[in-house]
């Protein structure tokens, strides 16, 4: 059973910096890729980035595209999401997710398999 724990929310200004990491426990299959997503209050949950596993191909949706970074240290067994110029739209739990089926559908909620408990940020205006 694979475990994912987030880390690295909190509260910032508007223009201000995160980085979330999420590390992953138990037994991991290679070739899983891992994504990031999040959820605003009274919304659905949306696709923020993912990463294959090789680290060497990565998808963003638009709004975070030249603001966020995904990477990945599969030695660590770690994801990580860097934000930057942080606006407060990107107010939400942010969760991260592994994906043992097709990158192809990176971007479907319902094709992850495993997923993190979740992480708040807040970015103030």
């Amino acid at each position: 059973q694979v475990q994912l724990v987030e880390s690295g929310g909190g509260l910032v200004q508007a223009g201000g910096s995160l980085r979330l990491s999420c590390v992953a426990s138990g037994r991991i299959a290679s070739g899983i890729s891992m994504g990031w997503f999040r959820q605003a209050p009274g919304k659905e949950r949306e696709f923020v980035a993912a990463v294959t596993w090789s680290g060497l191909n990565a998808d963003y949706t638009d709004s975070v595209k030249g603001r966020f970074t995904i990477s990945r240290d599969n030695a660590q067994n770690m994801v990580l999401l860097e934000m930057n110029s942080l606006k407060p739209e990107d107010t939400a739990v942010y969760y991260c997710a592994g994906n043992r089926k097709s990158y192809g559908r990176r971007r479907i909620a319902a094709e992850y398999d495993y997923w993190g408990q979740g992480t708040q940020v807040t970015v103030s205006s």
